[in-house]
């Protein structure tokens, strides 16, 4: 497999547009789903009776072949980029639902109950005490979805709103192995850096895992 290097700066602006493409299609699709399953997970979470349907539907859209979903979905929204945000939407739900239960699951009763006992409310005792201490496994899901939307941007090409995506297509219709390989890097690099910044998010919204992390260090090097 040969692989021509005078493509890429011959092809850097369609390479650039194609990746602002496959951005426009993926990160909405992680917030929207992100927004989706927040209260939806807080339902889970508070009703219990209701826990095994939301993480059974939400398991369910995950199923459905991506390529189906899209047709499934172009009487409604056409031969749009809504088509393809929707789609994605429901397949980030899966992890999202899923990872922001598990995160509320694992805050200790004995916190929300010292929250209360203050006086706080249910809201506010989720807003400022549970869903803080829960970050770190939500943005665990968060950093799956967004890697998985990345990935499955592609798919979207079919609709004409693959991204990268195109690149997969013009390389194997032509037999010309260059854009696929130019699609797929920079695909794993988008889905790299996006991975890296999301670390980077929760890094800074989690204060108190930094100061943990910092004592503990500097009680292992006085132990050494």
């Amino acid at each position: 497999m040969t692989i021509e290097w005078g493509w890429f700066p011959d092809h850097a602006d369609e390479m650039a547009e194609l990746t602002a493409d496959h951005l426009a299609t993926a990160v909405p699709a992680v917030l929207l789903g992100l927004l989706i399953a927040l209260p939806l997970a807080v339902l889970a979470h508070r009703v219990r009776p209701l826990r095994g349907f939301v993480l059974g539907a939400s398991n369910i859209l995950y199923t459905i072949p991506s390529l189906a979903f899209f047709v499934l979905l172009l009487p409604v929204t056409g031969l749009t980029r809504t088509t393809a945000i929707v789609g994605l939407t429901a397949y980030t739900l899966v992890v999202l639902v899923r990872n922001t239960v598990e995160g509320l699951d694992a805050v200790p009763v004995k916190v929300r109950e010292a929250s209360t006992a203050m006086g706080t409310g249910p809201l506010r005792t989720l807003l400022t005490v549970e869903l803080p201490l829960a970050l770190p496994v939500i943005m665990a899901g968060v950093r799956v979805a967004t890697v998985m939307s990345i990935s499955l941007v592609s798919v979207a090409s079919y609709i004409g709103y693959g991204g990268l995506g195109q690149l997969f297509t013009d390389g194997f219709q032509r037999n010309y192995p260059t854009p696929v390989i130019a699609g797929v890097a920079l695909t794993l690099l988008l889905a790299l850096v996006a991975d890296a910044l999301l670390v980077t998010v929760q890094w800074l919204c989690t204060p108190w895992r930094r100061g943990t992390s910092r004592q503990r260090t500097s009680l292992w090097r006085k132990a050494a």
